[in-house]
């Protein structure tokens, strides 16, 4: 039986199951990439940890100032490749300027589409930056799209990513959705970190073909009693709360967004819950290059032996 938790909802029974490879129907093209991904860098063992550096053009110079060392790609290609991270996620312009020196021991995730931080999240759009064929001439193992949900601007976001989904159907590439709620609506309704927000983003990149879904963690407050029902009532602690997400994403694989840096207790503790709720893997930015080397390197270190504990055999 769940056990009550601390804020009064109930807490996630541990290590509740994530997908199997062998139950998503994937085309061999897309199961032999992901599998590389998932068993043959990084922590293994059916889990990924991807280091992303897309920061530069969704926000601009300022997430580098923490650490100016981490202005220079070449540090997180570093740190990618000394930390064995199953991936990097970039746009092409750093992969062709950068991946040469780390193509074959690095695996790339190419972020197809984005936007910078300048135009408010109103109307929230991404256009695309790049194609799945760059991909395939970059040795990419995994494409990835932005998704706003909720935006205005989704009709064509939908239609957008449906060309990007077939040509890596076509092309055997698996797709990595970054699934994001924005707009007025969203707002309006509880907020993009609502467990509402975020439980329909997950469905919806679900819905629209999905192989990998990143997502944030849903974040309790005062604003979601303006969220629909039953979610203006749900009483879940953070664990429960991210388990529904899961389990909303069905058959598509679950990496958790780490967001803004949080203290190392916190970010371990994150991890052991998104993993017991059946996340398939962290994507950590800013929570690890935002560090010196040295440091983001010890805390690899901590989180593959995390890792290790929830390895599985390829199935």
């Amino acid at each position: 039986m769940p056990s009550p938790s601390a804020t009064g909802g109930t807490s996630v029974p541990h290590r509740f199951a994530r997908p199997s490879l062998s139950s998503l129907g994937l085309s061999p093209g897309k199961r032999t990439r992901l599998k590389r991904l998932l068993y043959e860098h990084g922590p293994g063992g059916g889990t990924l940890l991807v280091l992303p550096i897309d920061q530069g053009l969704e926000h601009g110079p300022v997430d580098f100032f923490a650490n100016p060392d981490s202005l220079d790609p070449a540090y997180q290609f570093a740190l990618a490749h000394e930390g064995r991270f199953s991936a990097i996620a970039l746009h092409i312009g750093l992969a062709e300027k950068y991946f040469h020196a780390y193509a074959g021991d690095v695996p790339l995730i190419l972020k197809l589409n984005g936007k910078t931080g300048i135009p408010p999240d109103a109307e929230a759009f991404s256009a695309l930056t790049g194609t799945v064929e760059d991909a395939v001439r970059l040795g990419a193992d995994a494409v990835g799209y932005t998704l706003y949900v909720g935006s205005p601007s989704q009709d064509r976001d939908f239609a957008q990513f449906v060309e990007v989904r077939s040509e890596a159907k076509r092309l055997g590439m698996p797709v990595v959705v970054w699934a994001y709620p924005r707009g007025e609506a969203i707002a309006k309704k509880g907020g993009r970190e609502s467990l509402y927000a975020i439980d329909y983003a997950a469905r919806v990149a679900l819905e629209l073909g999905a192989d990998v879904v990143k997502l944030n963690y849903p974040v309790r407050g005062e604003k979601d009693r303006d969220s629909p029902p039953p979610y203006n009532t749900l009483e879940l602690d953070a664990g429960a709360a991210f388990r529904k997400v899961v389990e909303s994403a069905g058959r598509a694989l679950v990496l958790v967004s780490g967001g803004e840096r949080i203290s190392d207790p916190e970010l371990l503790q994150k991890v052991r819950m998104s993993l017991d709720a059946g996340a398939t893997g962290i994507i950590f930015g800013r929570n690890m290059w935002q560090r010196p080397k040295a440091d983001a390197l010890r805390l690899t270190r901590e989180l593959h032996a995390i890792f290790r504990e929830y390895a599985a055999a390829p199935s």
